[in-house]
């Protein structure tokens, strides 16, 4: 899920931690590919050299491209980070076909937090816009994670990109035996009604209900319905919709109460839910064989 940097620490407080969840978590087999199509290889991140190349990618397609806000640190480093960096697990999309160390050939990315490890920083990075602890409080013994800062340069935001970061998430929700996976993802604005139609979809045909039900935090809640439900089209719909959401609902999530406007980032972000047990079966078809074929 794509998700957003908010007040992350100094500099020298990233560059100084020797606990690294690299060297801490266990991980997928350490180095095995977790998926592959042409010349895209999907991974984890090994080291903190890599981490720190996954995050000058995400500074240049959030800042630079997308013009969020740049904090000083982040300015200066030219790298998009925060605190959850450090606990995190980052899924790594690589052009083998790109000259070059591995740093250099890192064209997508995706930031991995498991509930227990969450638990262990102080909570996931989502529930400063989303009721995310009430949610995981009503389901003891769920194994939650959480996706974010999806991140993919310009030039590969395509099918295939998309298919091979599938491919990892998929492998490494069965390592972990994750039951649920959740997170922020993103309007491009702080104005919901530029994307009315598409909110307005979500809000009345997307809906988590019952046991899944989660809502926008008291004093961020915007209110998503914008336009009455015969007014919303199915097509023109979609077509407003952003790409990674259109795939989250493909799979079979469903989307929280109220959107969330990030002003630093400048995006209106909604909640995902997808639970493992709701996903379409064509897809855990497809994405159980790539888990077979890569997974250590």
């Amino acid at each position: 899920m794509e998700s957003h940097a908010v007040n992350g620490p100094s500099s020298s407080a990233f560059h100084v931690s020797s606990g690294f969840a690299a060297a801490r978590n266990p991980r997928p087999g350490p180095g095995a590919l977790l998926g592959r199509i042409g010349s895209l290889e999907v991974r984890l991140a090994q080291n903190l050299d890599e981490i720190r190349a996954a995050q000058e990618i995400r500074y240049q397609v959030f800042y630079e491209e997308l013009g969020a806000r740049r904090p000083t640190d982040s300015r200066i480093e030219k790298r998009d980070f925060d605190r959850f960096d450090e606990v995190c697990d980052h899924l790594l999309v690589l052009d083998s076909a790109l000259p070059g160390p591995v740093e250099k050939q890192i064209v997508g990315t995706y930031r991995l937090l498991r509930q227990e490890v969450a638990l262990e920083a102080g909570g996931f990075y989502s529930e400063d816009e989303f009721e995310l602890t009430a949610l995981t409080q009503r389901h003891p013994g769920t194994r939650f994670l959480e996706l974010g800062r999806s991140c993919v340069l310009p030039a590969y935001r395509g099918k295939r990109t998309i298919e091979v970061l599938w491919q990892g998430c998929w492998a490494y929700v069965n390592y972990y035996g994750i039951d649920v996976m959740t997170g922020c993802a993103s309007f491009h604005g702080t104005v919901p009604a530029y994307h009315a139609e598409a909110l307005s979809f979500l809000a009345h045909h997307c809906r988590a209900q019952g046991e899944w039900d989660i809502r926008a935090v008291n004093g961020r809640y915007q209110p998503m319905d914008l336009m009455p439900v015969e007014a919303v089209g199915l097509r023109s719909a979609m077509n407003a919709m952003p790409p990674l959401i259109k795939g989250y609902l493909r799979l079979g999530a469903k989307i929280g109460d109220g959107c969330v406007i990030d002003h630093e980032f400048g995006t209106i972000d909604v909640c995902i839910v997808l639970p493992v047990k709701s996903l379409d079966a064509r897809y855990v078809t497809h994405y159980s064989a790539d888990a077979t074929r890569f997974a250590a």
